[in-house]
């Protein structure tokens, strides 16, 4: 017999059982049409259906923002570019800052080339100079 066949046979298997055990009808979601009252947190999270239904038709899409509203989402996004800003400048600064020790690096070895260039080809004939920046 395939593996196919196998897996398929268990899987039947289990979901056979699942649909005749009692102990999924025990986990089923009765609506009895009361729900319990909820306590503690949960009375603050929840709450019913026709007061939730009432906050969307007062907070629709259209409905008018309050003023502390605006500035608060003002002031979220003020934040979020100034962090923006900051993190670009910081970035630029060390991209910089890169690119001057790569320039100064480089400009040592050229010089460092030149000088063992011209001690290498010194005839002795014309007095030794140096090139000083």
């Amino acid at each position: 017999m395939s593996w196919t066949r196998v897996i398929f046979l268990c899987l039947l298997g289990t979901l056979l059982i699942l649909t005749f055990s009692d102990g999924v009808k025990g986990a089923a979601v009765r609506d009895n049409g009361k729900a319990p009252e909820p306590q503690g947190a949960k009375r603050r999270v929840f709450m019913p259906e026709s007061d939730a239904s009432n906050f969307f038709k007062r907070r629709s899409r259209r409905s008018v923002s309050y003023q502390a509203e605006i500035q608060a989402e003002q002031r979220v996004r003020l934040a979020g570019d100034e962090r923006r800003r900051e993190y670009n400048e910081e970035q630029r600064n060390e991209f910089e800052n890169y690119v001057e020790e790569e320039r100064d690096e480089q400009h040592e070895r050229t010089r460092e080339k030149n000088e063992q260039w011209r001690e290498f080809h010194y005839d002795g004939l014309y007095p030794r100079y140096h090139w000083y920046h």
